[in-house]
């Protein structure tokens, strides 16, 4: 590790020193004390709570990162142009990180259930297979995604990551329902929530956390998840455990879960007081928990085709049940026209489909979404400081030679 820093950059050290979990103010106080060394032998004690030795340290992620729009520790943002699938390919679902990918073994894991339960215990993934086994097909979107847009077609910049359409994925899950594993360290009717915890110690808070109501918690379609597409999770998705709570923002989905715990009262946390809430405007700090109707067209941006008829594509998603609708428009919204929507199951994104007659010169071509609820893309999304939930209708840039 001392190589990595030899030229004495403050910077690559305190990068460092973020990765391992430390604070800023341990971090200078270890600066000051001893220095480079004192710093790095810091991060070398660093173990994270209640999970074991087999952690090892990882890159930022691991995958090929070639195909995604590289957006460094926060992650990968997917290409749309490259989904075709209405299951997202393993090798093309964007990863959103608070730190680095965690590579653990699974016989150096163990899930802890502690709190307000009335038998506290340590399970391993064979306890887990032994519980009945759920498969639900469900997209997973942070909270961030097409943040851009607030810049691009408000004019308005907003704090985080600039996500484009492809911070979002559709995949079949499979694992356990976190009621049944609720149910076996007994919680009482007075359960307030549980707090998830992930095993990525350089995440604030020395694993990113967030909590769960009990009504959600306890919803049949919330897993404990150890497998997406029909293999293992990979190390970047959360193996050997993640959670899947359909509908709610990717933060909520916890990765590498490695502890729950049951509380009576709701429990506060960086990821419900000062992240993950609506700042600005006419917001003033509602939590963010479910995500917001979308559609968007799997193309480059901006895109460039040649003259003559294109078959075109796109996925559409709601919070708050099965697209019933999506319409497009190359005239500005003046006027709409239909989609063929293809198959939705469970919590899933749809696939739409229309063909196009491009013509030489500019265009824009817009898509628009309406659930089976009746919710449908707003006009102009509500601003917000940190840029979440955007879901206008975007207006896509082509050109045509």
């Amino acid at each position: 590790m001392s190589d990595q820093i030899a030229d004495g950059s403050h910077d690559t050290l305190w990068q460092l020193a973020y990765d391992c979990g430390m604070s800023r103010r341990r971090f200078l106080s270890l600066l000051v004390a001893g220095g480079a060394a004192a710093v790095l032998a810091a991060c070398r004690d660093v173990i994270p709570e209640h999970s074991s030795e087999g952690i090892r340290v990882a890159p930022l992620v691991f995958k090929d990162t070639s195909p995604y729009f590289d957006h460094g520790r926060a992650g990968l943002e997917t290409r749309m142009e490259l989904l075709d699938e209405w299951l997202t390919p393993r090798e093309l679902f964007f990863v959103r990180n608070n730190s680095r990918s965690v590579d653990v073994a699974a016989r150096d894991w163990s899930l802890r259930i502690e709190g307000a339960v009335d038998r506290p215990s340590d399970l391993k993934l064979d306890d887990l297979f032994a519980l009945p086994t759920r498969t639900l097909v469900s997209y997973v979107e942070c909270a961030g995604n097409q943040r851009v847009m607030f810049e691009r077609l408000q004019g308005r910049s907003t704090d985080g990551t600039q996500w484009g359409p492809g911070a979002v994925g559709n995949a079949e899950w499979q694992g356990v329902a976190l009621a049944d594993v609720l149910s076996l360290a007994g919680i009482s009717p007075a359960t307030a929530g549980v707090l998830l915890i992930g095993l990525d110690v350089g995440s604030p808070e020395r694993g990113f956390r967030r909590f769960l109501p009990i009504e959600q918690a306890r919803h049949p379609d919330t897993l404990l998840a150890y497998a997406m597409n029909g293999a293992p999770l990979p190390p970047d998705h959360g193996y050997p455990l993640r959670a899947i709570v359909p509908g709610w923002v990717g933060a909520s989905q916890i990765k590498w879960l490695s502890r729950i715990v049951v509380s009576d009262e709701p429990l506060w946390t960086r990821n419900n007081t000062t992240s993950y809430v609506m700042l600005g405007d006419d917001f003033d700090g509602e939590i963010v928990t479910t995500q917001s109707i979308k559609s968007a067209l799997a193309l480059p941006w901006p895109a460039t085709l040649e003259r003559g008829r294109h078959p075109l594509h796109g996925f559409a998603h709601s919070p708050h049940g099965p697209i019933a609708q999506v319409e497009w428009s190359d005239d500005g919204g003046e006027s709409w026209q239909p989609a063929s929507l293809g198959r939705q199951r469970d919590s899933s994104w749809v696939r739409f489909d229309f063909d196009w007659t491009a013509t030489p010169g500019e265009h824009t071509i817009t898509t628009s979404a309406t659930d089976a609820a009746g919710n449908t893309q707003p006009d102009l999304a509500p601003f917000n400081a940190k840029g979440y939930l955007f879901n206008q209708p975007l207006p896509h840039p082509i050109s045509v030679t």
